[in-house]
């Protein structure tokens, strides 16, 4: 199994270009912590505690609370990927996290993007 470099990237680094990409078409802050605490069953101190220790995405969603049981209904594409068909269960839970930014960015409403 490969090793890809966003394993051991800090989730912190890669958190506000989350919150650019959806600021930028018109989504907040709080929609972006919103996504990622339902994907992952974090709360937002939970969410911050791994903000402050700057720890990678491995560690990120080794220590998630539990991932959301309708992530199952997650589908779709990113960067050319189908994320339904992605082997790495680490890269899978990743191209997930991507794929609820990007719908987010699309201004689809929480209600879609959250599988409700």
């Amino acid at each position: 199994m490969t090793e890809h470099r966003i394993f051991s990237m800090p989730f912190a680094r890669v958190y506000p270009m989350y919150v650019q990409k959806a600021e930028r078409k018109g989504r907040t802050k709080d929609e972006v912590d919103q996504v990622i605490c339902w994907l992952t069953g974090y709360d937002k101190q939970g969410l911050q505690q791994q903000i402050d220790h700057e720890n990678d995405f491995a560690t990120f969603f080794d220590q998630a609370p539990g991932l959301h049981p309708n992530t199952a209904l997650i589908k779709g594409v990113v960067c050319g990927v189908r994320v339904e068909e992605v082997d790495d269960p680490l890269m899978q839970k990743i191209r997930w996290l991507d794929k609820l930014i990007d719908e987010l960015a699309k201004g689809k409403t929480m209600e879609k993007i959250l599988r409700s």
